[in-house]
């Protein structure tokens, strides 16, 4: 669960910082996925992509960490 403190009655900071922790925590993304239903042939296929983006921008940070 996200907790967002409000102080002083400042709801503007308190939504912005509501909207940057849910970026943060990808639930923009997750409630835009399960918008719609997704077949299990399709999700194994994303799943293997987001794996993959995941494992290149990994070897390329730590490539990046080598060089220097």
């Amino acid at each position: 669960m996200i907790y967002v403190p409000v102080n002083a009655n400042n709801s503007e900071l308190a939504i912005r910082s509501l909207k940057k922790k849910m970026q943060r925590e990808l639930v923009f993304r997750a409630m835009k996925m399960s918008r719609f239903y997704e077949p299990p042939s399709v999700k194994k296929v994303r799943k293997q992509q987001e794996s993959e983006r995941r494992h290149r921008k990994e070897r390329a940070m730590k490539r990046r960490m080598m060089e220097e």
